[in-house]
């Protein structure tokens, strides 16, 4: 007993070692509790910013007890020790420390980048090309921060490096022009948004054209209508013209059709008749202009022209709607005893009454 009792007298710095990795699991494990009865009543609301909280303070928690248990056992046990890595503790644990933190903001602004377009949390949700934006800058920064902060706590002098950084930033500027080029037409992209996530983009003047996927600092990925994605600098898009068709307000239907030449006393009641019928159809936008009108002679067809707009700019549904269109005109061709004209040719032959 006295042997027990002389040994812990000696080594009881290996007690309070035991004593605090114990208090560190039981800490652990009472903030897993705490965290996961949090999350059923938060459950309850649908506000953004506490849901983005929890999330982003689940693991980072857990990493940040840890590191401060093992970082006070450690101290415990280098008071005991002579080894020299036990002079770095301190050191090491506010690097973790920092670590942590920088980890926990970067996963706040992910899950609220990833949130604010969702109709869940927000009744007018964030453009997501925006929230990406601003959440990309948020990220650096916080990386940068971090980064620095590291340096400072490992002894070097941050004047030092950010002067070095600027003496370097223009040797790689001149190295990564292009780079260059595309950050700013990302940033471009940004702030005017020509487009986002999700659109249906072309370019008359280069070969462009699908469905936006995602928005870079360096590239555009592009879905193809074939499924093939196309990353497109962002440089590209401060030198041409973007069309958005995602963003058109209506569809237009513009087509010529042709009667034959025998059928001009029909055209005038042909002409009305589809006009009224467009009037009257449930899928053409009426505050539009709306023209139906007889155009020209044609080599062997009287053309008349229709000119309106569908409500839907849905591009499956526009298809439909013309279709039932041109059928329609079809039928009130053939009830007037007309047809509609092909080309046609008459040849007149002389005849020699020798």
């Amino acid at each position: 007993m006295n042997e027990i009792v002389d040994f812990l007298t000696a080594h009881g710095w290996v007690l309070k070692v035991f004593g605090v990795v114990l208090g560190t699991g039981l800490a652990h494990l009472l903030a897993r509790l705490l965290l996961g009865r949090l999350a059923v009543q938060l459950q309850k609301t649908h506000n953004l910013y506490d849901d983005a909280l929890l999330d982003a303070g689940r693991r980072p928690l857990s990493v940040a007890i840890w590191v401060i248990g093992i970082g006070w056992a450690a101290d415990l046990v280098g008071g005991q020790a002579q080894a020299d890595i036990f002079s770095y503790v301190d050191e090491v644990r506010e690097i973790a420390i920092i670590w942590v933190l920088v980890w926990f903001a970067v996963r706040f602004i992910r899950f609220v980048e990833e949130h604010l377009s969702d109709t869940a949390y927000r009744e007018e949700p964030v453009d997501p090309t925006t929230a990406t934006a601003v959440g990309k800058l948020l990220r650096a920064s916080v990386i940068i921060t971090g980064v620095l902060m590291v340096l400072q706590g490992m002894g070097f002098s941050i004047s030092g490096v950010l002067a070095f950084g600027g003496i370097g930033g223009i040797a790689v500027g001149f190295a990564a022009r292009d780079m260059l080029a595309n950050f700013f037409g990302a940033l471009m992209i940004f702030l005017d948004r020509p487009f986002s996530v999700g659109d249906w983009i072309r370019s008359p003047d280069k070969e462009i054209e699908g469905t936006v996927e995602e928005i870079g600092w360096r590239l555009t990925c592009i879905r193809t209508f074939d499924q093939r994605p196309r990353y497109v600098p962002n440089s590209i898009f401060t030198s041409i013209t973007v069309e958005n068709p995602s963003r058109m307000l209506n569809r237009r239907i513009f087509e010529t059709v042709g009667v034959r030449y025998a059928d001009v006393a029909a055209l005038p009641k042909i002409v009305a008749e589809v006009e009224r019928m467009l009037k009257d159809h449930p899928d053409i936008d009426h505050a539009r202009t709306l023209m139906v009108n007889f155009d020209k002679f044609g080599p062997s067809s009287l053309d008349f022209f229709v000119y309106t707009f569908t409500r839907t700019t849905v591009w499956t549904e526009y298809h439909a709607i013309k279709q039932d269109v041109l059928f329609r005109i079809s039928d009130i061709i053939a009830s007037h005893g007309a047809e509609i004209a092909f080309p046609t040719r008459t040849v007149h032959l002389a005849r020699d009454d020798a």
